[in-house]
C-alpha cells in the first residue's frame, strides 16, 4: 500500500537507497509485495512499510520504542452510543471522524476526511471523556497505531457506528475518499464507497468487550 505520509530517509548512510514505498521494506530494504505491514514513526506519526522480520521487531506494547508495529486488529462497537448534542461539543464539522492516542503529546486527537484528506481537529478532552466514561470498552484502543472509526448519521436516519480499525487502514480510507471527493459534499461516489466500506469493515469485525 502507499503511504499518505512521506518515506522516511533510510536508516543508516551504509544501507543502500529506499526502493518505492510498497515494493522495498522502508527499513532493511528487502523485498516486500503488495501485501505487507506497517510500523508507526511514534514522534514523527509516520507509517513505514515494512517487511515481515522489521515488523516483528516493534510488535512489544510495553516497550518504550520510537516505532511500533501496527496490529491487524478490527472491532465492533455494537452498543456504542453519541448524541447529536456530544458529537457537536466535539467540534467535528462533519459526521465521520477517526479518533486515536497520540503517545508523543499524551492526548487523543481527531481526524475527519475531505477534499484535501484528513484534518486534524483539536478535541475537547473533557467532552472526550464523557464518552469514554460510558463506554470504557473503547479504552482497549492500542496508542499510535489504532484509532476508533465513528460515523454518526443525519439527524433521524439511524445509529452511530463505531470501529476499532488499525491506524493505517484510516489512513487509506480518508485517502481512498480524497481521490473520490466531488462537489460541497463529496458526490454520489464518496457515499457510495462509505457504505461499502463500513458494511466490509463491519462484516470483518468482532464485537469488543470491555476491558
Amino acid at each position: 500500500m502507499t503511504s499518505p505520509f512521506r518515506a522516511l530517509q533510510r536508516i543508516t548512510a551504509t544501507r543502500s537507497p529506499a526502493a518505492p514505498v510498497g515494493e522495498r521494506c522502508e527499513m532493511c530494504a528487502e523485498p516486500i509485495g503488495d501485501e505487507h505491514q506497517h510500523v508507526v514513526n511514534v514522534e514523527g506519526r509516520q507509517l513505514m512499510c515494512t517487511c515481515r522480520g522489521c515488523y516483528l521487531l516493534f510488535i512489544d506494547e510495553r516497550a518504550e520504542l520510537r516505532y511500533r508495529a501496527v496490529p491487524d486488529r478490527y472491532l465492533s462497537f455494537p452498543d456504542f452510543t453519541i448524541s447529536q448534542g456530544e458529537w457537536d461539543a466535539l467540534e467535528i464539522p462533519v459526521g465521520l471522524a477517526f479518533f486515536f492516542h497520540n503517545s508523543s503529546i499524551g492526548r487523543t486527537v481527531a481526524f475527519y476526511p475531505g477534499p484535501a484528506g484528513a484534518t486534524e481537529s483539536e478535541l475537547p478532552l473533557a467532552e472526550w471523556q464523557v464518552i469514554l466514561d460510558r463506554h470504557p470498552e473503547l479504552t482497549v484502543l492500542a496508542a499510535d497505531v489504532e484509532a476508533l472509526l465513528i460515523r454518526v448519521p443525519e439527524r433521524g436516519t439511524g445509529a452511530a457506528v463505531c470501529l476499532l480499525l488499525p491506524i493505517d487502514a484510516c489512513y487509506e480510507f480518508v485517502g481512498r475518499m480524497r481521490l473520490l471527493w466531488r462537489g460541497f459534499d463529496g458526490g454520489q461516489d464518496v457515499h457510495d464507497y462509505l457504505d461499502e466500506f463500513f458494511a466490509a469493515v463491519s462484516a470483518r469485525a468482532r464485537p469488543g468487550g470491555v476491558p
